[in-house]
């Protein structure tokens, strides 16, 4: 692959990734303020119109309609270059790919949620499809950094081999992690935040009764807790048994770092509850922590997928 093409691949896939960022970060704020409907039933007019009228609930739907709509129109872009260009990369054309499907999939959820009503389950599975597309453009730009700085594939095999064993818990982790976000989700869209009041305890019990929103609060909480305690045996194993590898030890210390912050988001959400002009903004901070957090562990499972196998097979 010539150095032009790489550069231009590593560009286009980085603008690719802060729009899908941006479309993410956009979807909890529109969800947050309940602006979902401040164009009305309508797709992809706004109001009957191209640019809608300056009421703040149809900007901001409007604005997200603009971000993500620019974010499909990139990883259209991406894939295409990909494919065009990184030919021995099949890696990295298939999180391009993976990018646009799933991007064109939460679009057309996102329209869906507009034109006709959608069930809370189903409007999870709109958050949970937009992280899964972030970190596959997430994916697609480290891979052409490490293919700018490295040439190819071979760096693998100059790295300390892990265990299927760590491999697994690494990949397991990942899962459960979009596990988590999605009963998040589920907690925003049926309105079930302040079923749980109170931290550590559920409204001033270990276990509550669990029915309506307090029993969905706490399935969320519960998920949480166990989430918790996943990601920090994960960071010990990557941090004291791969001393030789040192990426694997600072991906380590970042995942047991982003794991307190969304835990301490997490109070904030308690302790903020009544005041929105401030919860708001936990919110968001709680949403951004734990896309960071998805988006690293998924290059954490490429990564140890690649030094799972044996020294030699990870040429192009």
């Amino acid at each position: 692959m010539k150095l032009k093409h790489i550069k231009l691949l590593k560009w286009v896939s980085f603008v690719t990734t802060i729009f899908m960022f941006f479309a993410t970060f956009g979807g909890g704020v529109v969800t947050r303020t309940e602006s979902g409907l401040g164009c009305g039933n309508e797709w992809p007019l706004c109001h009957g119109e191209f640019v809608p009228a300056h009421t703040l609930a149809s900007l901001i739907e409007y604005s997200h309609r603009i971000v993500s709509s620019t974010a499909g129109l990139l990883a259209v872009a991406t894939f295409v270059l990909f494919w065009l260009y990184s030919k021995k990369r099949r890696d990295l054309q298939i999180f391009a790919l993976l990018t646009l499907i799933f991007v064109i999939i939460q679009g057309g959820m996102g329209a869906l949620a507009v034109v006709f009503s959608q069930s809370p389950p189903v409007m999870a599975l709109h958050l949970g499809f937009a992280f899964i597309s972030l970190a596959s453009a997430l994916m697609t730009t480290l891979g052409a950094r490490q293919e700018e700085k490295f040439g190819g594939l071979e760096r693998f095999d100059s790295l300390p081999r892990v265990s299927k064993g760590f491999r697994n818990l690494v990949w397991i982790t990942a899962i459960y992690s979009y596990v988590v976000v999605y009963t998040g989700a589920f907690v925003s869209h049926t309105s079930s935040a302040g079923g749980c009041s109170g931290f550590p305890l559920c409204n001033g019990e270990v276990v509550p009764q669990l029915s309506g929103g307090v029993g969905i609060a706490f399935m969320h909480r519960a998920a949480a807790f166990l989430l918790v305690a996943v990601v920090a045996v994960l960071s010990h194993y990557a941090y004291r048994h791969h001393k030789n590898n040192r990426e694997m030890q600072v991906l380590g210390l970042s995942a047991i770092g982003l794991i307190i912050l969304q835990v301490l988001s997490g109070v904030g959400l308690m302790l903020t509850m009544n005041r929105p002009e401030v919860y708001m903004f936990v919110v968001l901070a709680h949403m951004t922590i734990i896309a960071v957090l998805f988006g690293m562990l998924c290059y954490m499972s490429y990564v140890v997928w690649r030094l799972a196998k044996p020294v030699g097979s990870n040429k192009l």
